[in-house]
């Protein structure tokens, strides 16, 4: 869908007032959806409105955006106004423990690109979009209390007049994160069951400035990497010319967030352990103690909906680790499969059921995925064997660009491949690049008789 494409209405849209609860980057997308088809939708969000406040610090990790997800933006009409924020990054620029640096190309097509984009400034643009159609409320400040499906309510506390409300509860759509208010509360009536793998890594957000003038000091096309085995800093880029530098690192245990209790522990630490960036980051120690230490995990929900009332959706249903950069991704992909199921289905619970039968599957695929990145990111990235298979892979890419496309390709720049399908294809992949690893040739008619045997055509 273009920019200049209206969506056709559906007979949903017509049997009432849709519930929004989460107003961050897959709620705020879906009211867009939502109100171009006509539906009378309001968007309930515990924050304050972002288009009158500054975002939190230190709690963003920038994301990437990448090919499903402009997707779902071009599918609602708003890429044009989000271009402007985006940064292409054309690979991985590896910072080893010399100071020496090596880009790793995420592709090899020139579209092949992720782009850095700030969670805040997107936001505010897909809430700015939302706030044009008039068949579409949005109520800040409402801290969702309840869902209840055996009374058909959704109950709020507003946070500014410290008063408290209901609204019939069919149909909601959840979309308020990994932390979610409405997942919770099924939870605590046994309507769904919950699990939460938390990694023993946390994380904290830090900054690289620009130079002055608003120069990059790194280069500012690339994601930066600071592997170290079991740690690793990474920076992203900015439109202000600064970077934004998380750092992931275990919670307790050497090298640990727990030996980093004053300014003296964390500059020693950063000029042992990354002396390159710590040059560039005048304000770390005071960054370091004023932005929180945050969680990383795995949430697995089941079900996503009940009853036809009220559906999970995105992180709510589903948060993964960042180490793919498809959190925000696969939530906008959610919010355009919901979108394309809305011209097939008159009622709420058979579109609920088919989303999460089409969705569950591949957010299983790249929740298992994003984990593996984080060691091939934090260490297998220095390995001259994962270097030589990953030229390998492009080379069989190559020679056959319907069979063979690298697993990360296949995630980041492929969205007609599902998440499940680059996973299956992926393992194939690896054991057609181990054993072409191990007889230690370049053997073009091994290669060949391997692919062709154990890899079927892509359908796209």
């Amino acid at each position: 869908m273009t920019n200049t494409q209206q969506p056709t209405a559906t007979r949903l849209a017509a049997r009432g007032p849709v519930n929004l609860v989460g107003a961050g980057l897959a709620g705020a997308l879906l009211a867009v959806l939502l109100a171009r088809r006509g539906f009378k939708t309001t968007l309930y969000e515990r924050r304050p409105d972002p288009r009158e406040t500054n975002a939190e610090a230190g709690r963003s990790i920038n994301l990437a955006l990448a090919a499903r997800g402009i997707r779902a933006l071009e599918r609602a009409g708003v890429m044009d106004r989000i271009a402007p924020l985006l940064i292409p990054m054309r690979g991985r620029m590896v910072h080893d423990a010399s100071g020496s640096a090596s880009l790793q190309s995420y592709g090899q097509r020139e579209h092949e690109v992720i782009y850095s984009v700030g969670r805040a400034a997107l936001n505010r643009v897909l809430i700015e979009e939302a706030a044009r159609h008039d068949n579409l409320a949005m109520r800040f400040n409402q801290t969702c209390v309840a869902a209840s499906p055996e009374n058909n309510t959704l109950r709020f506390q507003d946070r500014k007049h410290k008063t408290e409300f209901e609204v019939p509860l069919a149909p909601t759509i959840a979309t308020d994160g990994a932390g979610s208010a409405v997942r919770l509360s099924l939870a605590r009536a046994n309507r769904v069951a919950v699990r939460e793998d938390w990694l023993d890594h946390d994380y904290k957000e830090l900054t690289i400035p620009a130079a002055p003038g608003g120069r990059h000091v790194l280069d500012a096309n690339s994601l930066h990497i600071w592997p170290r085995g079991g740690f690793m800093l990474i920076a992203l880029p900015n439109t202000d010319g600064s970077f934004t530098a998380t750092l992931f690192l275990a919670r307790t245990g050497p090298n640990s967030f727990e030996q980093l209790k004053n300014s003296v522990e964390v500059s020693e630490f950063f000029r042992r352990e990354f002396p390159d960036a710590a040059r560039l980051m005048p304000c770390l120690e005071k960054e370091f103690f004023a932005h929180p230490q945050g969680q990383l995990g795995t949430v697995h929900v089941n079900p996503w909906h009940v009853d036809g009332k009220v559906m999970l959706l995105g992180d709510a249903a589903h948060a993964i680790v960042p180490f793919h950069g498809q959190g925000m991704n696969a939530a906008f992909e959610d919010c355009a499969v919901f979108d394309s199921l809305l011209d097939r289905h008159d009622d709420w619970e058979p579109l609920f059921i088919e989303l999460a039968r089409i969705r569950e599957p591949n957010s299983s695929a790249i929740a298992q995925m994003a984990l593996e990145n984080y060691t091939e990111m934090r260490d297998t990235v220095l390995d001259a064997g994962f270097v030589r298979r990953k030229a390998m892979a492009m080379e069989l890419e190559r020679r056959f660009p319907d069979r063979f496309i690298p697993r990360y390709s296949m995630v980041m720049f492929h969205p007609e491949i599902p998440y499940a399908e680059a996973q299956r294809r992926g393992a194939l992949q690896h054991r057609i690049l181990m054993e072409l690893d191990t007889s230690g040739t370049r053997d073009p008619a091994l290669a060949e008789k391997l692919v062709k045997d154990r890899l079927d055509p892509i359908r796209g």
